[in-house]
Formats: C-alpha cells, structure tokens, sequence
C-alpha cells in the first residue's frame, strides 16, 4: 500500500506540476483567443513544452501503476492531487485559499482514505 500511495504521488506530483506549467505558460501570453497569434503565442513558450513533457510522464506512469493495481484502488488516491493543486497555487502563484476550500479538500481525502481501506 505504501507503494502504491508513492507511485499515486508521482502520478499526481507530474500532473500538477503539468498543470503550473501551463498556467505560466497562458500567463505570458495574454488573454485566451481562438486566433492564430494566441496559439502562435503559446507554441513559442518553453513552459508549454515542459507542461507536455510533464503530462505524459504522468501518463506513462498512470498506466504503470494501472496494470499493477485495482482502479478502484488506486484511482481515489490521485485526490492527493487536490492538496498539492492548492499549496502550488498558494506558494508559486499567490493565490489565496479560503479555510473552506482546505475543509473541502480534507473532507475529499477522509472519502479517498475510506474508499481505499
């Protein structure tokens, strides 16, 4: 069990550094548009690349740790990705998150504890 709630830390660690990545990325280049220069924009950002690279690692090892473990098992694991989601926005982009969003996210991982006994 230990094994499997490193491996769902990895997977969960990648998708959200994934997701910061291209937080950062969309940052640098403005105000979302369905034109050629937004997404001529974003493919000129190394964040973005570094945003795909990171996805499909957590891919990669999402399907590792698919063919060894129940889904069941595993997957209410990857809610961890809600604590990481919250202290990336926290410390990288200074967001502010209010107490009732932290209740929310430890009410979702007492579930995924329960769901994964």
């Amino acid at each position: 069990m230990i094994r499997l709630f490193i491996l769902v830390l990895l997977q969960a660690s990648l998708v959200v550094g994934a997701e910061c990545f291209l937080k950062v990325a969309l940052t640098k280049i403005g105000d979302f548009a369905w034109t050629w220069a937004f997404f001529k924009g974003a493919l000129s950002t190394w964040q973005l690349y570094v945003a795909g690279i990171t996805a499909i690692a957590g891919v990669i090892e999402w399907m590792y740790v698919l063919k060894r473990y129940d889904l069941s098992l595993a997957y209410p694991l990857t809610a961890i990705s809600f604590i990481l989601s919250l202290v990336a926005g926290a410390a990288i982009f200074h967001e502010v998150v209010p107490p009732t969003r932290w209740i929310g996210v430890v009410l979702i991982m007492a579930g995924a504890f329960l769901v994964s006994r």
